[in-house]
């Protein structure tokens, strides 16, 4: 059975303002604590990930997911989402500039590949991906997100 984002998803924030990528990871990662997935370190390791690895979280046209590996500071599986009011960069050139970034907390390798199996089925959706770039709340993004997984 596909996971289902809409029920997965702890967090929701639209139309959010980012000064910079790391602003904007700071954002997912806020919606993973508030949802108690993570604690703040977790953020801190994203952000390191990034500046250790590059922009590799940029994973199609206007998206990251923003991640880093287990840690302790994984309290559970989670996931944050955060549409961008003004797109950012992220030093990316095929995908940038980002306007979703997707928080990703797993406790383990199958989770990760899980989330990762259910996204690849949303992003892969044209329509799905028009209709979640101009959601403007979270009951929106959770509608959208639902009747994909009702399709699957």
């Amino acid at each position: 059975m596909a996971l289902n984002l809409a029920e997965a998803l702890s967090s929701i924030e639209t139309r959010a303002e980012a000064a910079d990528w790391r602003a904007a990871i700071r954002l997912a990662g806020a919606g993973l604590v508030a949802g108690g997935a993570t604690t703040d370190a977790y953020t801190d390791e994203m952000i390191d990930a990034v500046e250790k690895h590059g922009p590799y979280i940029v994973i199609a046209p206007g998206v990251a997911l923003a991640h880093s590996r287990p840690s302790p500071a994984v309290l559970t599986g989670g996931l944050s989402w955060v549409s961008l009011a003004t797109p950012v960069e992220f030093g990316n050139k095929a995908n940038d500039p980002v306007t979703l970034v997707i928080g990703l907390a797993a406790k383990d390798h199958d989770a990760h590949l899980q989330v990762m199996r259910a996204l690849a089925g949303v992003l892969s959706d044209t329509a799905a991906m028009k209709r979640l770039t101009v959601a403007d709340t979270a009951d929106e993004v959770r509608a959208v997100l639902g009747d994909l997984a009702a399709a699957a």
